[in-house]
């Protein structure tokens, strides 16, 4: 116990049968590694913007401004249904005002950023957990393969510095912000 009375945590983590178990001191927590997957935070803009010690490495007209989160257990076939759904999103306007067009349909392009911090648990305190976020390595191939398969398919991708302290500017268009998780996306 700490001088002023809080007791300190200490998080074991380790993987056994498809279950993450993380232990502090005083609990337990499980979570099944369905519970944990890809996550892809899409913002509509009318430009963005990354920049990497004052340089810009990536940037896009219209389009989406694409923040992706890794899990520990996502696969390029996940990535894959994600990546599928995400082009197919009809997010923008037709000529009637009504959200009704694909991406493709307009033109757009992407901006990619990586962001473990998708995975943010702020149940417990006051300082957010990223236990559920992928490891590196792994997060850094499939936000890859994500950029590969998006240019694959014809589109221009910007992008930021996987691991990067990154500096993100945008303007949002509407604002129009979609959350897609492989969760509900893949089952």
């Amino acid at each position: 116990m700490e001088a002023d009375g809080k007791i300190k945590y200490r998080i074991a983590e380790y993987k056994k049968f498809g279950i993450l178990y993380i232990r502090g001191i005083n609990e337990t927590k499980f979570y099944t590694m369905e519970e944990i997957k890809m996550k892809l935070l899409i913002q509509r803009v009318r430009e963005a913007s990354v920049t990497v010690d004052g340089e810009v490495t990536g940037s896009v007209g219209h389009g989406f401004l694409v923040f992706v989160g890794v899990a520990e257990e996502d696969t390029t076939e996940i990535a894959d249904k994600m990546i599928d759904k995400m082009v197919k999103l009809r997010i923008f306007e037709d000529e009637n005002g009504k959200t009704n067009k694909a991406i493709a349909d307009v033109g757009g392009n992407f901006l990619v950023v990586s962001q473990f911090t998708l995975y943010a648990d702020c149940r417990k305190g006051n300082r957010p957990s990223f236990v559920k976020a992928g490891n590196p390595k792994l997060a850094e191939e499939l936000y890859e393969y994500v950029l590969k398969s998006l240019r694959d398919r014809g589109f221009e991708v910007g992008a930021g510095v996987f691991g990067a302290d990154m500096k993100v500017s945008l303007l949002n268009d509407g604002p129009f912000t979609v959350m897609l998780d492989s969760e509900e996306i893949c089952h």
